[in-house]
């Protein structure tokens, strides 16, 4: 069964050429040119993987991919015209983004990390980690269940976010490097992003810390990388 993607790009042009470039790659394409008519195609094709514009007429990408981050974990790669900063980048994950990427498309970037979301996703969906738990009386995380608790509420996590914190889950107390998290988490494709685990870290942290500035769960190892000790 052909993998299922759709593109939200206002951009006729640039929607028409990733339609082509995908669908010689064997996937099977969904399009829309503003963010009513892509939330409206999310619910109607239910794909795989969502490309998605932040600038959008009508709904903005980051309603958006809200929107559809209530309703699934389907990974999202948001493509922006301009620069990225983490406060940015800070809001989207915030929102559910999986991925950033900026315009003008490098196709060997993009397919790289469109190709490491899915594999990323399907990964999370064959429970890899193979049956591992943390519970204490204040987090819970049910990696088989994809659940996960904090002070008896449950919360959702992107497909990225639930990856890191399944990865430190399943070495806790070990320390992981910025290196290990990036080939663990993100795949090889990712090898030169070293600023990614701190700002998914610090993310993650903002979810399932009782305080984010004083972590209990996920420590620094300065300079090294991270370590989860739990309670």
């Amino acid at each position: 069964m052909p993998t299922k993607v759709l593109i939200v790009e206002d951009n006729a042009e640039m929607n028409r050429l990733l339609e082509i470039d995908l669908k010689r790659r064997g996937y099977e394409i969904s399009t829309a040119t503003n963010g009513l008519d892509g939330l409206r195609m999310f619910h109607e094709e239910r794909p795989n993987l969502v490309v998605l514009d932040v600038a959008l007429p009508g709904m903005d990408g980051m309603t958006v991919c809200q929107r559809i981050r209530e309703l699934s974990n389907v990974p999202i790669l948001m493509i922006t015209a301009h620069a990225v900063t983490e406060e940015e980048m800070a809001e989207g994950l915030n929102l559910g983004a999986d991925e950033y990427l900026i315009k003008p498309l490098r196709t060997l970037e993009f397919h790289a990390r469109l190709n490491a979301l899915l594999r990323r996703a399907q990964l999370n969906e064959d429970n890899d980690q193979q049956s591992i738990h943390y519970s204490d009386d204040y987090l819970t995380v049910d990696v088989d269940a994809r659940r996960v608790g904090v002070n008896g509420e449950e919360i959702r996590l992107t497909p990225t976010e639930f990856k890191l914190l399944a990865t430190f889950v399943r070495h806790r107390g070990q320390v992981l490097t910025f290196q290990q998290l990036l080939e663990q988490v993100w795949g090889y494709e990712y090898h030169t992003e070293h600023h990614y685990p701190r700002i998914y870290v610090s993310h993650l942290r903002r979810k399932i810390e009782p305080d984010a500035k004083s972590p209990t769960y996920i420590q620094n190892e300065y300079g090294v990388g991270y370590r989860f000790t739990g309670k």
